[in-house]
């Protein structure tokens, strides 16, 4: 039986202009990974209205569980909620539990809950929260669309509560063979490779080192054995250039 999928889409005019480097897609694929969960496609898209909703209604339809990422914040151009509440139409406000919890964390801090904070605490109608247990304002999610902050350690932490809400299915488990040859020469076995073994992933990574061109080998599958079997059938057609 197939793994469950998942996508990801991330949130932000920072991130298609170079100034943020995105981190949250390499951490969100290796939990998903551990898991059971296949990512199947990344999308990033600007502070735009219509191509939030656009990307949120494609996505959701497509595959089991879609992660956002960016645009909670309090800021004007944190506009996220906003279009997921559009995308599933519904009503968004500010809502009693979230409103609380912010609440409660600012008196204790002796700051003041003002009209600005109080953005992340609109939440779309039907929506559940998503625990922020580093800065409080919480996530949400509604049906399969798991809505998060971008500041990758409140991502980490949105996504370390989620997860364990999630189905997986069998944790997928890799190998890797260096060759030092280049691709061209490792692409018709490698092909017939692949066609015999066509439930893994087997992947052609190529590198120079010193001058000379090499490729880095790796299979991926659910089946440990098999991943282990095709591997050895890797190395008795490369037997002297592994590493």
């Amino acid at each position: 039986m197939p793994n469950p999928t998942a996508a990801m889409l991330v949130i932000g005019d920072e991130i298609l202009s170079g100034r943020t480097r995105d981190a949250n897609m390499y951490h969100l694929a290796n939990e998903l990974t551990k898991v059971g969960i296949d990512l199947k496609e990344v999308r990033v898209v600007s502070d735009d209205k219509d191509a939030i909703v656009a990307a949120i209604q494609s996505l959701k339809q497509g595959f089991d569980s879609v992660f956002t990422s960016g645009g909670i914040g309090p800021t004007h151009d944190d506009i996220t909620a906003d279009c997921v509440a559009a995308a599933f139409g519904v009503g968004i406000d500010v809502r009693q539990d979230a409103y609380d919890v912010m609440a409660a964390h600012y008196i204790a801090q002796g700051s003041e809950f003002t009209e600005t904070r109080m953005r992340m605490a609109r939440i779309p109608d039907t929506a559940t929260l998503i625990d922020n247990p580093v800065s409080v304002a919480p996530g949400f999610k509604i049906e399969n669309v798991h809505v998060m902050a971008g500041v990758p350690k409140i991502f980490e932490a949105m996504v370390a509560s989620v997860l364990p809400t999630l189905t997986g299915g069998a944790p997928l488990t890799s190998q890797t063979y260096r060759i030092e040859r280049g691709e061209g020469i490792v692409a018709a076995p490698l092909r017939s490779l692949a066609e015999k073994y066509a439930d893994l992933s087997i992947g052609s990574y190529p590198f120079q080192k010193n001058g000379a061109f090499g490729t880095n080998i790796v299979i991926r599958g659910a089946d440990e054995a098999e991943v282990s079997k095709a591997m050895a059938e890797l190395v008795a057609i490369f037997p002297d250039h592994g590493a």
